[in-house]
């Protein structure tokens, strides 16, 4: 009965899709992404390869996936790597990854589906990254007894999973010959639930954000407008973000400089900042000379793929969707050393508690709380000292997890 359920919402989805793709960009690239999908894997795809399927949800989870995907292609050369997206908003950014061989769209989760594709593949191994639980697809690769692994994972005891309807949803479980979690109490979930194949590995993220610090590009125009001053970036802010933060960028009394990179790059985003602030203020883009970028107090990030760079110039980050779609990322900041804050809506995200339990990351619901924070960053050095290197022992502490899981893969 509910193998059949869960075949109607698949099905019912996929109409839900179609109706939306009228109006909705992102719904019609879902479409449109897999259209004649088999064709095209047939005709690409080499037969008798040693093959990896990589599948991945959207872009945060590809970027839990780089760095095992190239921990294998060091490792193991000879490997082909497959790589699917279920989200046009990954795919469309990835889908020339130089490391795979092969990028498609996730066909729909259904028998034939699973059954088609996988007997044109025919991957020797299967990775699956975080969430992804897409039954038809595991159940086939459990019929064909192909090695198939979750790493990243991360479970909560409120997911559908452990409700007392959630059992047949956990039969999923059963189809990984391992389950990599990224904490403690993920593991603790799944083995109160009778799973035995579990390791706690940690977050393949802390990797890859060292990876990004390690090879992030220096940026002159960041370093011209910083000028020796202390810098406090605030990326990836959504409006209800920018209406706290800019109110203390417009009346902080530090000799502090600003970056301020929203989340969406675009005409009424930009005009957004620029309204609120009653400070000089200058966008990256149209920087060009040393003292325009000296004489601006805020920098104002009107492009994409500077803030992981930027980062590396603050003392301090404020991470955006806190109050909204949830946090975005804190990884990317503090790898560099410095503290985090952010919003209220982060009780999805384990990171972001650890790093409020070691005083390295603070969430804030108000402009008093957020005011407060930073004075005390400003007025008190020892504080931000403390705090900054507590940032740093998080990353350094808890990197590793591509190592292990990828040394496993090819042990057993």
């Amino acid at each position: 009965m509910m193998h059949f359920l869960y075949n109607t919402s698949i099905h019912v989805y996929h109409f839900l899709i179609w109706v939306a793709s009228f109006r909705n960009p992102k719904a019609k690239k879902w479409l449109s992404g897999r259209k004649n999908l088999f064709e095209k894997i047939q005709t690409e795809v080499v037969p008798c390869e040693h093959l990896l399927w990589f599948h991945v949800s959207s872009l945060g989870e590809f970027e839990q996936a780089r760095p095992v995907i190239e921990g294998v292609k060091k490792y193991f050369p000879d490997y082909k790597i497959l790589l699917t997206f279920f989200s046009p908003s990954g795919y469309e950014l990835r889908k020339d990854y130089p490391l795979a061989d092969y990028v498609y769209y996730l066909p729909l989760d259904t028998y034939w589906n699973a059954t088609r594709f996988l007997d044109i593949v025919r991957p020797e191994k299967v990775f699956f990254v975080k969430y992804e639980f897409w039954f038809n697809f595991l159940t086939e690769l459990k019929k064909r007894e192909i090695p198939t692994y979750l790493f990243s994972a991360l479970f909560r005891p409120t997911q559908f999973f452990f409700q007392p309807w959630g059992k047949w949803f956990r039969k999923a479980f059963r189809v990984y010959n391992h389950i990599f979690v990224q904490n403690q109490s993920s593991f603790d979930i799944l083995q109160r639930f009778g799973f035995e194949n579990v390791t706690v590995s940690g977050d393949t993220r802390l990797d890859r954000v060292s990876q990004i610090a390690r090879s992030a590009s220096e940026l002159p125009k960041l370093e011209t407008f910083c000028d020796g001053k202390r810098v406090i970036v605030a990326g990836s802010t959504w409006p209800e973000d920018e209406a706290l933060f800019l109110n203390y960028v417009n009346e902080c009394t530090h000799n502090v400089k600003f970056v301020v990179a929203p989340h969406e790059v675009n005409d009424k985003s930009l005009e957004r900042v620029t309204a609120a602030l009653k400070r000089s203020y200058l966008f990256y883009s149209a920087a060009s000379s040393p003292e325009q970028l000296k004489a601006a107090d805020v920098l104002i990030v009107d492009g994409y793929g500077y803030l992981v760079s930027v980062y590396r110039y603050a003392k301090i980050a404020y991470i955006g969707g806190g109050f909204t779609t949830g946090i975005h990322s804190i990884l990317e900041p503090a790898v560099y050393g410095m503290p985090v804050v952010f919003g209220p809506d982060f009780h999805k995200f384990h990171e972001a508690t650890e790093m409020i339990q070691l005083g390295a990351a603070h969430s804030i619901s108000s402009y008093e709380e957020l005011s407060n924070l930073l004075e005390s960053y400003l007025t008190d050095p020892v504080k931000l000292s403390v705090e900054s290197h507590s940032a740093s022992q998080y990353v350094e502490g808890n990197r590793g997890a591509t190592e292990q899981i990828v040394r496993y893969f090819f042990e057993n």
